[in-house]
């Protein structure tokens, strides 16, 4: 058994053109997992489309059904950032789909990957910065409501704070959610997660890290989750055009290492998600974004899991 790894080919929806280039990376990230033997057709798995009463876990059916059937005002629409189509519409809920069977996924072998989620802008009652739906919230729910766990820690290390996440959760002893995040980012006005760590502009890969390190020991052996869902977002990358962080490939990978090899070594199965990547270089963007599950690949085996 290989590492397990969760794509969906339908993730790819037709959009304008000037927003189809965020959502090209998905597709290129599977190929090149797939040609640099990461990935093994044996070892991929398709999820399902989510139960409309799945979404509703999270989510107001208000929302729900305005997004899907197209009628939500244009002010809102404008807030998620996308422009809407019943092809978008698929590939959202499809996403949700491939994060809860990845969750499933490392609840039975320890770890797995996505090759897309991260939705962690999506509020209860509305999308925002290209978010929808907010597939770690609804993941957390589905695996609660079929008491497959009690407790999770979201760790969110997407270069923006996790925002929605942090007030879907506000309050809920069963969730924690951490944030680390460049405090001089998006979103403007940050919510309050369990944790917050806001970082200093142009910060580097040893300053990063060194202050990741400082804070994860100490998450695991508090919280003790049942299951950790892992936001891997690179954009906290040098060259990311939304970033402001100075971190290097390198500096990502060892970032990567580090919390999955801490959380396995210590038997916390985790589920990641690539969370945000915005570089006008694609292809060192997918580099990039493979990273997690280079550095997933590795620990896997290392722990025969």
């Amino acid at each position: 058994m290989n590492l397990p790894i969760v794509y969906h080919p339908q993730y790819v929806a037709p959009l304008p053109d000037e927003h189809r280039f965020p959502m090209s990376k998905f597709t290129l990230l599977y190929e090149l997992l797939v040609r640099k033997k990461i990935a093994k057709s044996n070892d991929i798995y398709f999820p399902e489309f989510p139960e409309e009463s799945l979404l509703e876990l999270v989510h107001s059916n208000n929302y729900i059904t305005a997004y899907c059937q197209g009628t939500l005002k244009e002010k809102e629409q404008r807030r998620i950032g996308l422009p809407w189509s019943e092809a978008l519409a698929k590939r959202t809920c499809i996403a949700v789909g491939g994060t809860i069977l990845t969750a499933k996924l490392a609840l039975k072998f320890g770890l797995a990957c996505n090759t897309a989620g991260g939705t962690h802008h999506a509020f209860r009652s509305y999308g925002s910065g290209f978010c929808i739906f907010n597939d770690l919230a609804i993941t957390t729910r589905v695996l609660q409501k079929l008491k497959l766990v009690k407790t999770v820690l979201i760790l969110d290390l997407d270069v923006h704070q996790g925002d929605g996440t942090a007030k879907i959760f506000q309050n809920d002893p069963t969730v924690f959610t951490f944030s680390m995040h460049c405090e001089s980012n998006f979103p403007r006005e940050k919510q309050k997660s369990d944790l917050d760590v806001s970082l200093p502009q142009g910060l580097d890969d040893d300053g990063y890290l060194q202050i990741l390190s400082e804070h994860l020991h100490d998450l695991l052996s508090q919280i003790k989750p049942d299951l950790i869902l892992y936001d891997a977002g690179v954009d906290v990358h040098a060259q990311d055009h939304f970033g402001k962080l100075s971190l290097t490939d390198t500096g990502i990978y060892r970032r990567e290492m580090l919390i999955l090899s801490s959380c396995i070594a210590q038997g916390y199965p985790v589920a990641s998600v690539i969370g945000g990547g915005y570089s006008k270089d694609l292809k060192s963007l997918v580099e990039r974004h493979s990273l997690l599950h280079r550095a997933a690949k590795e620990v896997y085996e290392f722990y025969q899991l």
